[in-house]
């Protein structure tokens, strides 16, 4: 019989079709471009491969073709009754996820691992702060996130793709030396793994590297695809990293061509997120930012994001919509909020209702209470010192410049003298 990488038995009897699908998950799982071609030819060679047509599936919905993405699962399914017990089960995870239910995925997926731990495809939808896990909106997710792929470790030895997963899940629960030694084994693997490369950047964010860090990420996504997953978002830690050297004219380039609604290829929850918190970090920071700009961001919220649902995409659509003067859709987000952290939605929203009225004591409470576990909207810590700096800001323009000082000391000490927020 044949095999994946990771010696996970296949029902295809076609080499060709089982090569395909091997270089579609490794495209997959480092974020290159080319996956959903390499699943496509996959079928092709068998169209009765089920686990060609989830993995095409599920691609189809990290890249948001929905119908697409639905129409391929529906293939999986019809092909799955006759299957082994893994495959039948890997199709029957993918498929909950598929449809929305993230609970259901969850439990099926640690089910699933618990008797084939080396099924990547199945593991990965619970890795990186986008995951199942990591949009929870749980307390302590993150060390959830760490202790579930700490359990996995001893099953994949020096794969990169694990690797790079696990040095996440180590960072952003503050093992930066860890994460420092993990992450380099990983892209000694594979050191054209946009997840790597991603990671490496979280991992010299939280070190404080401005320097190294800017240097490495500019210098890696410069022969990365664009059309490749993480391409907007990486240029994102390249734009905040120049803001943060003081090169706005960097910034604005990047953002012009890489980030903004128009310009960037990427999942919209990325050019959303992106883009509103590049535009009020580089406002915290003392760049002009245009009502313009904005408004792009506003509206493009509005047309993805209508209704609210993913706590770290309403939060940042809320950001958007304050600024932007569009009080209805603003309104809607804190009306609508759902979910586990809708609290936080509302509380958040509220707080940059408050920011864009100028009602600077109001805005402080909101986020004040929002300061103890901003975790649960999901993401990463770099991403959520989007919170943490619109407090410092408001403090600021209440002259409370010796409370600020202490809250950065306290909270993010390795800033303390950067750009960041101008006034620090």
């Amino acid at each position: 019989m044949l095999q994946d990488r990771y010696g996970n038995t296949l029902s295809t009897a076609s080499t060709a079709a089982r090569d395909a699908y091997v270089e579609g998950v490794d495209l997959f799982l480092s974020a290159n471009h080319g996956a959903e071609d390499a699943f496509v030819g996959a079928t092709e060679a068998d169209d009765g491969f089920a686990l060609a047509h989830a993995a095409l599936a599920r691609t189809r919905q990290i890249l948001a073709k929905g119908a697409l993405a639905t129409d391929a699962m529906a293939a999986a399914r019809a092909r799955a009754d006759k299957l082994p017990r893994r495959e039948a089960s890997h199709v029957a995870a993918l498929g909950h996820l598929l449809d929305g239910n993230g609970p259901a995925a969850y439990e099926a997926i640690r089910r699933h691992l618990a008797d084939d731990p080396r099924d990547a495809l199945i593991a990965q939808p619970c890795t990186g702060v986008f995951g199942l896990i990591g949009f929870s909106g749980q307390p302590g997710r993150e060390a959830e996130q760490l202790a579930f792929t700490s359990a996995l470790a001893p099953h994949y030895g020096d794969d990169w793709w694990f690797l790079g997963q696990h040095a996440f899940s180590q960072v952003e629960a503050g093992q930066t030396g860890p994460a420092t030694k993990t992450i380099e084994r990983s892209l000694a693997g594979n050191p054209r793994n946009a997840n790597a490369a991603h990671i490496r950047a979280h991992v010299y964010y939280e070190a404080g590297e401005t320097e190294a860090g800017y240097s490495y990420i500019d210098g890696w996504r410069r022969d990365y695809d664009k059309t490749g997953p993480l391409h907007c978002h990486i240029s994102w830690h390249v734009a905040l990293w120049a803001l943060e050297r003081g090169d706005a004219e960097t910034m604005w380039r990047v953002i012009d061509a890489d980030i903004a609604p128009g310009a960037a290829w990427g999942p919209p929850l990325n050019v959303v997120s992106d883009t509103a918190a590049i535009l009020y970090r580089a406002g915290l920071a003392g760049v002009a930012v245009s009502a313009e700009r904005w408004r792009a961001v506003s509206d493009y919220a509005a047309q993805f994001f209508p209704t609210p649902g993913i706590a770290f995409a309403d939060v940042h659509a809320a950001l958007a919509h304050a600024m932007a003067g569009n009080g209805e859709a603003l309104g809607r987000v804190i009306t609508d909020a759902k979910g586990p952290a809708a609290d936080l939605v509302r509380t958040l929203a509220g707080a940059f209702q408050a920011i864009a009225a100028g009602s600077w004591a109001e805005a402080t409470a909101h986020l004040t209470s929002a300061m103890a576990d901003h975790e649960r909207l999901g993401g990463s810590r770099a991403q959520r010192d989007l919170v943490e700096y619109a407090l410092l800001g408001a403090l600021l323009k209440q002259g409370r410049a010796d409370e600020a000082r202490l809250l950065l000391i306290t909270r993010r000490p390795l800033k303390v003298g950067s750009q960041a927020v101008k006034g620090l």
